[in-house]
């Protein structure tokens, strides 16, 4: 991707205007495995596929505890998101001992954009090659915001970074409107689901992906694979039973198409396990 002699320092405009170092880093972004999140009045969801670079090796971890009421989940350079969940972590508990309270998401949102910034105005560092979704509850609501390599910050409803990334949002910016009153199986499902069109195909299981979930009364936690995978096998059951009636109904009248269902049931559901699963 070397573009001229505009991009070798990221304190050098181009005659375009742009700082081509900078984007290096948003596309960095764009190369990490997906991350989704979404928020509803009183919870938030945060999402992720787990790559493997090798299958001897295990994945790289990539949601991570902030404080009881803050998490974030990243897209990108693994070890750039892991100083700046450090920084995060750093800053919620020296105000939680000044102040004895919780630190404001927005506020910590803003304090780790001014840290991004810095790294895009000084010629002697390198912008941070990851995107985050940060997620929490303070006094004012569940909040999700995106935090760019370049300073800029975002807040969603819901969001999705990363590689294929944009099958997710597709399926995101179709139902958006029903996850303020969503409850929190809702949005668990929702978050699967959209997690699943980043796969383009394969099939999603509690070891490729990682699940947290933080809400009122709840603090953030990450769930284990058993109940991931226990929600992941429902979901997929309500696809599979929804997807098959709906085609005989269509064409036959209710008798006949009940018996279809039920010669179905011995003979072609082996078949459509595999098929069912990704069809919404």
């Amino acid at each position: 991707m070397f573009r001229n002699q505009y991009d070798t320092d990221v304190t050098t405009w181009s005659p375009a205007g742009r700082l081509f170092q900078v984007e290096y880093a948003m596309e960095a972004v764009k190369q990490g495995s997906a991350a989704i999140g979404l928020r509803s009045k009183s919870h938030v969801v945060l999402a992720c596929v787990n790559k493997a670079n090798s299958e001897l090796s295990s994945h790289q971890k990539k949601i991570f505890k902030v404080d009881d009421h803050i998490g974030v989940a990243i897209a990108g350079l693994t070890a750039d998101g892991r100083v700046l969940s450090r920084y995060m972590r750093s800053e919620c508990i020296n105000y939680n001992y000044t102040y004895e309270s919780p630190l404001p998401v927005g506020r910590l949102v803003v304090q780790l954009a001014d840290k991004a910034q810095v790294c895009t105005q000084r010629s002697w560092k390198r912008p941070y090659g990851v995107g985050l979704l940060v997620g929490g509850l303070d006094e004012s609501g569940a909040h999700l915001y995106y935090n760019c390599p370049s300073g800029n910050y975002f807040e969603y409803q819901a969001f999705a970074i990363g590689s294929r990334s944009q099958a997710a949002k597709t399926y995101l910016e179709r139902r958006f409107e029903s996850f303020t009153d969503s409850t929190r199986e809702d949005l668990i499902k929702d978050a699967l689901i959209a997690t699943r069109e980043t796969l383009q195909g394969e099939k999603l299981r509690s070891s490729i992906c990682t699940v947290a979930v933080m809400g009122v009364g709840e603090p953030f936690h990450i769930l284990d694979q058993d109940t991931v995978q226990k929600l992941i096998d429902a979901f997929e059951i309500v696809g599979q039973d929804e997807g098959p009636a709906a085609e005989p109904d269509a064409a036959v009248p209710a008798e006949q198409a009940a018996a279809g269902e039920g010669a179905g049931a011995d003979t072609g559901s082996a078949p459509e396990t595999d098929v069912a699963p990704m069809d919404i």
